[in-house]
């Protein structure tokens, strides 16, 4: 029981960070702990400074992230069907995990696993260009760039829409912009 409470507290601690952080980068580690319910000797004892606390954060939204990737089988399932969950699972994972991606990329561990993730995403960007659904006459990334571009939005300023609507309209606008023929 033990270690189910103490994945529990960090998992509750890192998300509250993460929402904390995002509305005020210079919260403090006594601000999230009384935020997450928890004492500040229970953080401190896992998280034995911001930065580690602020690591592990950056490593939380990336493996949900990758979670969100394989989840969406986005190198097997058909090209929309790929799309679409990977853009609903990536709302759900953007708005659990406001973490701004500007000090995420200066952490180079964390940076190199976000490229990788990107390269995913070309990837499955590539495949639409290729059967069809989305034009090949854009620039190189410019489909890839507008789609993570409409995710951004749905995740950032669109919230009151629910993962799943979202999804859709992100899908819609992305498809019709980038509509082949």
């Amino acid at each position: 029981m033990l270690r189910t409470d103490a994945a529990r507290n960090a998992d509750t601690v890192l998300a509250t960070a993460a929402q904390l952080l995002a509305a005020n980068p210079a919260a403090s580690m006594a601000e999230i702990a009384r935020a997450a319910g928890l004492d500040r000797s229970t953080v401190y004892r896992r998280f034995p400074s911001r930065d580690a606390l602020v690591t592990a954060m950056f490593a939380a939204k990336l493996d949900a992230a990758e979670q969100a990737l394989d989840d969406a089988r986005v190198e097997t399932a058909p090209f929309t069907v790929a799309v679409h969950r990977f853009l609903e699972e990536m709302i759900q994972v953007g708005r659990r995990w406001p973490v701004d991606m500007s000090l995420l990329l200066q952490d180079e561990p964390s940076r190199n696993r976000h490229d990788e993730q990107r390269a995913r995403v070309e990837r499955l960007v590539e495949r639409g260009i290729r059967d069809g659904a989305v034009r090949d006459d854009l620039p190189s990334g410019w489909a890839c760039d507008v789609l993570l571009a409409l995710l951004d939005l749905a995740i950032h300023k669109y919230q009151d829409l629910e993962p799943g609507p979202a999804a859709d309209l992100v899908m819609e606008s992305f498809l019709h912009l980038g509509r082949a023929g």
